[in-house]
């Protein structure tokens, strides 16, 4: 059911019109993926919500999904949600020009495209370290947090 957090009381109200992305705010790579849509979202249209905001972990568990595993990300689109390298795969086809390369990924079987994505999420903090997405000096990505 499309915006079905909009019906679900354990989750605060939140400007979700456009592209919204909930992503660990203490990863490093998240934090690359961050500016990386504030630096090519040229409508300006995606929100970045940290999974350690109140707001992320309901929208997580709303969901299905569990704020403290490291494998949670999360992308809402037009109401839908959608996880895993789906979820990158979509936001590089909302950016829309080059980013639409992440298209490629969908000649992998589902199954394999998960295992790839858990793979590096489970080992993100190891392979690109620790970053406060929230402190980042960067103000195209503090415009877009939503905490």
């Amino acid at each position: 059911m499309p915006y079905s957090h909009r019906q679900d009381p354990s989750v605060p109200d939140f400007p979700d019109t456009g592209p919204v992305t909930v992503m660990d705010a203490q990863c490093a790579l998240c934090a690359r993926g961050a500016r990386w849509i504030a630096r090519n979202d040229r409508r300006n249209a995606f929100r970045i919500v940290p999974v350690q905001s109140d707001l992320g972990a309901a929208l997580l568990r709303h969901y299905g999904l569990d704020p403290g595993d490291p494998v949670s990300w999360l992308y809402l689109e037009d109401g839908q949600a959608h996880t895993s390298l789906d979820a990158v795969i979509r936001a590089g086809r909302r950016l829309g020009g080059f980013w639409r390369i992440f298209s490629a990924l969908l000649i992998l079987p589902p199954g394999l495209r998960d295992r790839l994505y858990y793979a590096i999420a489970r080992n993100r903090y190891r392979w690109f370290g620790q970053a406060d997405m929230r402190a980042m000096p960067d103000a195209e990505v503090q415009r877009r947090l939503l905490r």
